[in-house]
Parts: structure tokens; C-alpha cells; sequence
């Protein structure tokens, strides 16, 4: 008995992307953020840490995989859409971005549109 399975879906990967090869039109996401604090703010790190030098932590942000189209790019800012058409700017100083599969980007925007835009 011959039994065969047929996979209409293809699973893609993020690239991570440096500030100088993003480009309009691009699709990216956030997948993570770096956060400075002063040192006195974590519990007894003054000890060990100068008063005045910051810490810094990554953390995954809430809107991490949300599509954004890239409208203009000048370094250090990225300046994108989100599909419910606000303008978004990001730092590529404390924001890790990815350049989503340019298919895979496309088909989530077009969704993330319509759901946006019924009477579209």
C-alpha cells in the first residue's frame, strides 16, 4: 500500500539583516530589543557596577514576527508601514531586524490588509 502526502505549505526562514542592506520594499519584523538601564536600578549591582554605567538586556518583544514594509531607510532609522497603513520608525542601533521571505512577507501583508480592510 502506497500512501503519499502532499505539503502545500513551505516553511521559510528570517535572515538577519544589517542596517545598510535593508531596502524599500523589503519586508522585516523585530525579533528582539536591547533596553539600557542605569545600573543602581538592579538589586544590589551597585556593588559590583559604577552608579552611572548602564545595563543592558535583550528582551522579545510583543509585535516580534508583526510584517512591516520598508518605506525609507536612513541609517541609523528604518522607516516602515504596518499593514493597517501607520508609519513605523525603528533603530537599528537597539532593534535586531530580520528580512522576512519576500513570499511569505507578501501573503502575511495582503492578509493582515484584508483583515484590516473588510469592504476591501
Amino acid at each position: 500500500m502506497n500512501t503519499t502526502t502532499e505539503n502545500e505549505f513551505q516553511t521559510t526562514v528570517v535572515a538577519r539583516i544589517a542596517g545598510e542592506d535593508i531596502k524599500p520594499g523589503d519586508y522585516i519584523t523585530v525579533v528582539s530589543t536591547i533596553v539600557e538601564l542605569p545600573s543602581y536600578l538592579w538589586a544590589c549591582s551597585g556593588a559590583i557596577l559604577p552608579l552611572d554605567e548602564p545595563v543592558r538586556t535583550r528582551f522579545i518583544p510583543s509585535e516580534a514576527g508583526q510584517p512591516f514594509k520598508v518605506v525609507a531607510v536612513c541609517l541609523p532609522f528604518v522607516y516602515a508601514k504596518q499593514p493597517c497603513k501607520k508609519l513605523a520608525t525603528f533603530d537599528t542601533r537597539n532593534q535586531q531586524l530580520v528580512r522576512l521571505d519576500p513570499q511569505c512577507g507578501r501573503k502575511v501583508w495582503k492578509k493582515l490588509q484584508s483583515a484590516l480592510n473588510p469592504t476591501q
